[in-house]
């Protein structure tokens, strides 16, 4: 099959939206933002990033942010909340904290058809409700083409480093993308790393500590974030986990909060699906 650019980089956009899972011990969906986050949010600090990697169709794992949210709040020291799920250049500073929920979706551009306001409002309203700031992290999709055609950006990770985001480019797409897409894609998958890493360095300030919320493939330590944070920079990176999946993926992380597992849905086979001629 050859598969159009244009096609190939709205799928893309879709499958870099979807994390591996790693196994887990179930907690209840209902009590999960009350599951001890108060310990857990304790354990982590102090430090100047958390990088919270999240499993997209999860519900338990936004309810968990909004948990966390609201315990560095409490605690005066969430200093912003950097989304995946908004752009670069759009965020709520200059809103009041009672700003409508449509005030705040216009303010970060939040594009409905990608995230859903459902999943996510409740966090980002968590964060306006006290005064925090949330800030668009992610690439803009206007430069994703850019980004494609820039060779330069493969020597931002180490070549084992860079062979790897191939790997997951590859096995996230189900085989589907010719392999002279591979690169390319992979290439858009480093600088929406560098992007995020790059919103959480100007965020950050002593004292405080940010909160970037993403993708768990966006946050493991090697290939994602983290890889392009500067060394002075104290970050700890937590991934949840809903059910069984890629122990590699647990294995980028310093510390795993585990949900419940979803039930099984064939990604590859939705892909199949939407890449047909």
């Amino acid at each position: 099959m050859v598969m159009r650019p244009l096609l190939a980089l709205v799928l893309l956009l879709g499958l870099l939206q979807a994390c591996a899972t790693a196994p887990s011990t179930p907690t209840s969906g209902v009590d999960v933002a009350r599951h001890n986050v108060a310990q857990r949010i304790a354990a982590l600090l102090p430090v100047d990033a958390i990088l919270l990697g999240e499993q997209h169709d999860a519900p338990d794992h936004q309810r968990l942010q909004r948990a966390a949210v609201l315990e560095l709040a409490s605690r005066g020291l969430l200093g912003a909340v950097l989304l995946e799920m908004a752009e670069q250049g759009h965020s709520t500073r200059g809103l009041p904290h009672d700003a409508t929920e449509a005030q705040v979706q216009s303010a970060l551009r939040w594009q409905e058809a990608g995230w859903s306001w459902a999943d996510y409002g409740p966090v980002v309203m968590a964060a306006v409700r006290n005064g925090v700031p949330v800030v668009g992290a992610n690439l803009p999709r206007i430069t994703m083409r850019e980004a494609m055609a820039n060779i330069a950006l493969e020597t931002r990770l180490p070549p084992r480093g860079f062979e790897l985001q191939r790997d997951n480019i590859r096995s996230g797409h189900c085989g589907l993308l010719p392999e002279g897409q591979i690169s390319p894609m992979a290439r858009i998958q480093i600088a929406r790393d560098l992007a995020m890493a790059d919103a959480v360095t100007h965020a950050a300030q002593p004292g405080k500590t940010v909160l970037l919320i993403a993708g768990g493939g966006h946050v493991v330590r090697g290939v994602g974030v983290p890889a392009h944070l500067p060394a002075t920079l104290r970050s700890v990176v937590v991934l949840a986990v809903a059910g069984p999946g890629d122990a590699g993926l647990r294995s980028g992380a310093d510390v795993v909060w585990e949900t419940a597992a979803l039930l099984p849905k064939d990604y590859c086979a939705s892909l199949r699906q939407r890449s047909k001629p």
